[in-house]
């Protein structure tokens, strides 16, 4: 069996909030989406000529309208949507490391910085709005001589 990670999907109150959280931070860009019955958002990580590349599906609860969501995916307590639960945290492999630091700095993302010499990695950890914890993953080449904050 060969298997691959597909997509990160996020129940969410926010979805404008945490869509705009995906594009505007990590650089998805909103792309078509089957036609559900509850709405949502899939952020593309390139071509949208694609659905394997729709890396993040946004789940929106609609309060006024809940069957289409329930009938679907089943419902859940309102209260277990704030962070990862029993998942620790998504990543995502990533260049240009520098450029990311300053977007981050210039958006006013908290970010913790980790670095795993024994495999050349360099590890950035964010919170989007749900508290789902992100870990961007650079070649650590990109960190070298750089400082980070502690």
């Amino acid at each position: 069996m060969n298997l691959s990670l597909n997509h990160l999907s996020v129940r969410t109150t926010d979805l404008d909030g945490t869509s705009r959280f995906y594009s505007e931070v990590l650089g998805l860009t909103v792309g078509p989406r089957p036609n559900f019955p509850f709405p949502g958002v899939w952020l593309y990580s390139g071509s949208h000529d694609s659905f394997l590349n729709a890396v993040v599906h946004l789940i929106g609860i609609d309060k006024t309208d809940p069957a289409g969501l329930q009938g679907y995916l089943g419902d859940r307590d309102e209260s277990t949507l704030r962070g990862s639960g029993a998942v620790d945290h998504v990543a995502f492999l990533a260049e240009g490391l520098t450029a990311m630091m300053a977007h981050l700095d210039k958006l006013g993302v908290a970010v913790r910085h980790r670095t795993v010499p024994s495999i050349g990695l360099h590890q950035m950890f964010l919170d989007d709005p749900n508290g789902v914890v992100i870990e961007l993953n650079y070649p650590a080449a990109e960190a070298a001589g750089l400082v980070f904050p502690t």
